[in-house]
């Protein structure tokens, strides 16, 4: 397998806005993560990976950007990024940037002008069509609730949102939209970042004609939801770019691209393709979603994750490269999600860290993981930030009658302002995170989940992630071994063993509360065993032919 800087780094993703505010006015900004880069680099953190920070309307928080090349003021100036940036490389750490070229704001120069008239330069920038018996041109259904068109009565003509209506489509089959991304894609790496997190890139391309979804009735998808993803232009595109603009760089690239299997994903990531070094899957973040799809609230099943996760590992393996993650902007908190965040908070944190770092992947650290944050359960819909949510809300409480208890309990547990509230840093107010009042409201369980605590506590969840850090960088089978899963049909234990040359890890994870019996495959011989990290203490001298685990306890040994 070939040996690169990306595949045995760990990312930390810091979500600008909830970081860190330097300046009182409730925001977090630049210089608030400035000020945090020694906290990074004591974790051990190879890369930041900065989400939007672009000039916006923050109509999606930054996801809808009205000038590439441009500094949302509440961030702070290019000054302060390229201090950040030359910060970031003093202390060996690189820096990766969000890349959202799938659509722009409605603020954009770019669509100002293309919505002007039908005969503007740049009207064919995006995406217009006529509607259809009185009505949007397809079914097409955006991932915010609604038709993915929006009338616009200037000229006529509907535009393409597959977000939000302030999110219009860019046109990737006009080859001077494709020019001036370039462009702008060489000023960022020339600027000496190091790579880039590609928003949304599976939906660049478009079915031809634009029909209907035959199938709107598939509650897995949004409808139209194939006639926007993963389609064979994608993967021209992406060729070309890599061609012409990423190949030119020592950068890590990684793209977000929801809706494929192993298979489709080594169209983007196989080492022959040319395309991405890596990108995030969600197949394994579906588990708990059922027919309701993401905003479904249903037991999860152990063996789901295996059966999900072994398919990624084994497939993937000497091809491609796996992301591993369970957090990010998007999720909610895993520790609430898949661990007990009550009883075993610090012990399923730990195994849940334990699980992402020791697979064949690179692994992420969302803000806050390494401490144990949680999902915060705001009992008002007023308290909440996020469009997605909003929208949620209005559509089924509002608009359709729903039981609104029913819909908050679906946003306490899956929607995406759980992993926005602000780091919490120390007990004072607001969490150590603003001296003013903060965009979002603090969780209120930081006087005992925050980082000032952590790092004085030997055994805090933040010292593990450390721990494991390290273990990674010192034991190469850690990210080059091979992956094979071991005690397939067990409904509570994760057990597998990663193999490189004559070394060989295995990893023992009980995923619930309970206290189940791991046995020792037959096929496994143990001569000799180091126990490498824990989540609890263990005897020096035990065998582990035969083992009561205790709850949510993880377990890893270098087998010798």
């Amino acid at each position: 397998m070939k040996r690169i800087w990306w595949k045995e780094a760990v990312v930390y993703q810091i979500y600008p806005r909830s970081f860190m505010d330097s300046n009182g006015d409730g925001i977090g900004d630049l210089k608030g993560i400035l000020s945090k880069l020694d906290y990074l680099k004591e974790l051990g953190i190879d890369v930041i990976w900065l989400s939007p920070i672009y000039e916006s309307p923050n109509d999606d928080n930054g996801y809808d950007i009205s000038d590439y090349y441009g500094i949302m003021s509440e961030f702070g100036t290019m000054e302060d990024f390229d201090t950040l940036l030359e910060e970031v490389h003093g202390r060996g750490m690189k820096l990766i940037m969000d890349l959202v070229v799938n659509h722009t704001s409605d603020e954009h120069p770019w669509f100002i002008e293309s919505r002007s008239s039908k005969d503007n330069p740049k009207r064919d920038y995006y995406i217009w069509k006529t509607g259809k018996d009185g009505g949007p041109p397809n079914n097409w259904e955006s991932f915010f609730s609604g038709s993915t068109w929006e009338y616009d009565e200037a000229t006529g003509e509907y535009y393409l949102h597959l977000f939000t209506k302030k999110q219009p489509d860019l046109n990737w089959n006009n080859p001077e939209v494709v020019k001036d991304i370039y462009s702008m894609i060489k000023w960022w790496l020339d600027k000496g970042i190091d790579g880039f997190r590609v928003d949304a890139i599976n939906h660049m391309g478009k079915a031809e004609g634009f029909p209907d979804d035959p199938n709107p009735e598939d509650q897995r998808w949004n409808t139209g939801y194939k006639m926007f993803s993963n389609l064979p232009q994608v993967h021209e595109q992406l060729q070309k770019l890599n061609k012409e603009v990423l190949s030119h760089y020592d950068i890590m690239t990684v793209g977000e691209t929801s809706g494929v299997g192993p298979q489709e994903a080594l169209l983007y990531v196989g080492e022959d393709r040319n395309e991405f070094n890596m990108v995030f899957q969600f197949e394994h973040t579906g588990i708990d979603s059922g027919v309701q799809g993401k905003w479904g609230v249903e037991p999860w099943s152990l063996l789901d994750l295996k059966k999900i996760m072994s398919k990624w590992q084994t497939e993937l393996y000497e091809k491609g490269w796996n992301a591993l993650f369970f957090n990010n902007h998007d999720q909610p908190r895993a520790v609430s999600r898949f661990g007990d965040d009550k009883k075993y908070w610090s012990e399923s944190a730990k195994l849940l860290a334990t699980y992402i770092h020791t697979l064949s992947g690179t692994p992420y650290v969302y803000q806050g993981e390494e401490i144990g944050m949680t999902n915060v359960a705001f009992d008002s819909i007023e308290s909440y930030r996020d469009v997605e949510i909003l929208n949620y809300y209005r559509e089924k409480v509002v608009e359709q009658g729903q039981d609104r208890d029913e819909i908050m309990k679906r946003i306490h547990h899956k929607g995406r302002d759980n992993s926005r509230t602000p780091m919490q840093w120390n007990t004072s107010e607001q969490a150590g995170f603003t001296t003013g009042t903060p965009w979002i409201a603090v969780n209120e369980n930081y006087p005992t989940i925050n980082v000032e605590d952590q790092l004085h506590d030997p055994h805090s969840i933040f010292n593990y992630y450390k721990e494991l850090i390290q273990l990674r960088k010192k034991h190469d089978v850690f990210v080059y071994g091979n992956y094979e899963l071991i005690l397939e049909e067990d409904e509570e234990i994760y057990a597998y063993t990663r193999t490189l040359g004559d070394q060989k890890l295995l990893v023992i994870l009980n995923f619930f509360g309970g206290t189940p019996t791991f046995r020792l495959p037959n096929s496994l011989k143990v001569e000799a065993k180091e126990l490498l990290i824990s989540n609890y203490s263990v005897e020096e001298n035990e065998q582990i032919e035969e083992v009561t685990l205790k709850p949510y306890e993880a377990r890893v040994y270098l087998l010798k």
